[in-house]
């Protein structure tokens, strides 16, 4: 049957919830964890202040966790030798026999603390599971970090009280698949048009939940879900957008659609529809209201599943095309030799090496516990999800026709099966999931100019008058007194400093400075737009990347000294790829400072209006648009009983 996506009962059909950008702004601002309590060097790096020794040495874990860690990475990748990823692909489903596998292993119970049945691995060796279990298909990278990272486990184990972890956690560690359900048909970054309702029951005992979810990865399979709903204001509650942790078994709980992607052809990905469905109290997670915040906090590690699947995307992309071009001969030499093909050879290895050291790096970070990495984390995903794309598509430009071949019609006609294709297909959803590249240069850039924000106050707020306005200025000049004199002069002009980093010293002595320089486009930014930064949303984005290459070469040249302190035979070559990566990286640096102030910004705001009034929609003749007809742009919802049949299944 097909699927009726239809609203809670709260709303009339077709009715979307409308609210001003002040107020979207304010939702957003609530969820934001204000306070750094522990050291940042990404959000340094954006003030101006390279404070190397946050990420250097390069931090390590040690002792027992490291040898079980490294033990299960064995035998999960004896299991995945097993595995066979085209199947994966040509039936577009995860055979359950291979989750049932994984679920013997441990693999659902990765994060989970032992004392509640689960493995206890570090991020750095969680990362590297998923490295593995990507490269057999990247549904199962999904699922398993759709689990682990997003799903119940992360935010029960954050902010369970003993009781949910005791009853939630165990099962997930004995199995139980799990998801996350925040966004909606109509409802994407901006939760706070959110229709989803869980109405408090006259005895105080329950919820009654009403809404539909979509792009519900997992929740096709999954036993346990995590919620985003409204709580309507009630008498002794403040209400507001809370987490709830709801059995997918419960009456009126409704998987009414199993979707189909671009990639990802295994993913469990569903729409969930929930009507009158009965939710304890106790299954509430935290606070009401503080749903958005417990899923942003558990977002900041979180996000890290996908730098190591990109790294995993990259190390397997190096070798396919290490292998085949030096093997495929054209004009009396293999093609690597060309130079047109080795410049993309050396970006891969180079950019592989990067991303690994990105996941590491921060990977171990978050395991040390003593920094706030939740700027590098979002940092880590953004960046890591466009080089991995790049990478993909390279990697097929270098495979030729047999790029764009798929993977099974190679083997039928006797040639290796290699799915490149599949690959660029696989990795485009990370420039979406968990945050669209647009969603999380805008996350970044408000971590990194608040403390501009709070030196501006009234300047940055478009709606305070002119009074509140002149006396922040007087309080902004304070500010940028004392910290726009520490941005004239630092390490990186002194030609023998980073001396450790050896043949690397220069690069870090180029990140200091062009820390400095980054903080000081960003005053200027400041000073000329005030209120009105927040919609220069191109320029910011190019502070963010800026950043995040930096962040990238610091990670790459810390890893290099570290790997040459561990494996000296070893380091010559990491020295190598750190230096091919930083000259490439400057290169990109370079061309996004000059893009700061000399771009196509105003031209193409004023085409982008034009385009949206219809100006030109006689540039659009000539063609047919087979989509007219099929349906509306977004699914319209109405209240009541699901009228679709349930695709939910369990695979145990």
């Amino acid at each position: 049957m097909s699927t009726d996506i239809r609203p809670q009962s709260e709303h009339k059909p077709s009715d979307r919830i409308e609210v001003s950008e002040r107020e979207a702004r304010e939702t957003a601002e609530a969820a934001r964890d204000i306070e750094y309590t522990r050291p940042s060097f990404a959000k340094e790096l954006y003030l101006g202040k390279f404070d190397l020794p946050l990420i250097h040495p390069h931090p390590r874990g040690e002792g027992a966790a490291v040898a079980e860690g490294d033990e299960f990475i064995s035998k999960l990748e004896e299991f995945c030798r097993s595995l066979d990823g085209r199947l994966i692909e040509r039936e577009s489903k995860i055979p359950d026999e291979y989750v049932k596998g994984l679920s013997d292993l441990g693999v659902f119970g990765m994060k989970i603390p032992k004392q509640y049945g689960g493995l206890g691995l570090s991020m750095l060796h969680y990362g590297r599971a998923l490295m593995l279990v990507g490269s057999v298909h990247p549904s199962i990278g999904a699922l398993v970090s759709a689990h682990n990272s997003i799903g119940v486990p992360e935010p029960v184990k954050m902010f369970g009280t003993d009781e949910q972890k005791q009853e939630y956690l165990t099962r997930c560690a004995d199995g139980a698949v799990t998801a996350f359900l925040l966004t909606e048909p109509d409802v994407g970054s901006d939760p706070a048009r959110m229709g989803c309702i869980a109405k408090l029951s006259d005895d105080g005992k329950e919820y009654i939940l009403d809404g539909v979810k979509l792009w519900t990865t997992n929740g096709v399979i999954a036993e346990l879900v995590v919620v985003m709903a409204k709580v309507p204001k009630h008498e002794g509650g403040r209400g507001g957008i809370s987490a709830f942790v709801v059995e997918t078994s419960a009456p009126g709980v409704t998987v009414e659609n199993r979707n189909v992607f671009m990639g990802l052809k295994g993913i469990e990905n569903g729409v969930t529809r929930f009507h009158d469905v009965r939710v304890p109290v106790e299954n509430r997670l935290g606070q009401e209201g503080e749903g958005l915040k417990i899923a942003l906090t558990t977002l900041n590690t979180g996000r890290l599943s996908i730098p190591a699947m990109c790294a995993g995307a990259g190390k397997w992309s190096l070798k396919i095309a290490r292998e085949w071009s030096a093997e495929r001969v054209q004009w009396g030499r293999p093609v690597g030799k060309h130079e047109a093909v080795g410049t993309k050879i050396a970006f891969l290895a180079a950019t592989t090496f990067a991303l690994e050291a990105v996941f590491e790096l921060s990977a171990e970070l978050s395991d040390a516990g003593s920094k706030d990495i939740r700027i590098e984390a979002a940092l880590a995903k953004l960046w890591s999800s466009e080089m991995a794309c790049t990478i993909a598509d390279e990697l097929i430009q270098i495979r030729g026709g047999r790029g764009y071949e798929t993977a099974d019609s190679l083997a039928a006609r006797g040639e290796r099966a290699v799915g490149a294709e599949q690959l660029l297909r696989d990795m485009r959803i990370n420039r979406i999931f968990e945050g669209s590249t647009e969603i999380m240069h805008l996350i970044i850039a408000r971590e990194a100019v608040d403390a501009h924000l709070k030196a501006a106050g009234a300047l940055a707020d478009v709606d305070a008058k002119a009074g509140a306005k002149a006396k922040a200025a007087m309080g902004a000049s304070g500010f940028y007194a004392k910290w726009l004199p520490k941005l004239v002069a630092g390490k990186g002009t002194a030609p023998g400093t980073y001396a450790e980093f050896d043949s690397l010293a220069r690069h870090l002595r180029y990140i200091e400075r062009r820390s400095r320089k980054l903080a000081r486009q960003t005053f200027y930014a400041m000073g000329r737009w005030q209120a009105k930064m927040e919609y220069k949303q191109a320029f910011l984005g190019r502070i963010v990347d800026i950043g995040a290459e930096l962040f990238a070469m610091a990670a790459s040249c810390s890893r290099a000294v570290m790997i040459s302190k561990e494996d000296p035979e070893r380091g010559k070559a990491a020295f190598e790829l750190a230096e091919a990566f930083c000259v490439q990286s400057r290169l990109r640096i370079e061309e996004a400072f000059d893009r700061l102030w000399t771009n196509s910004d105003d031209v193409d705001r004023v085409l982008t209006d034009r385009v949206l009034e219809g100006s030109y929609t006689w540039l659009e003749e000539g063609v047919i648009d087979a989509s007219e007809g099929t349906g509306p742009w977004i699914a319209t919802w109405e209240p009541g009983e699901s009228k679709a049949d349930n695709h939910h299944r369990d695979y145990r």
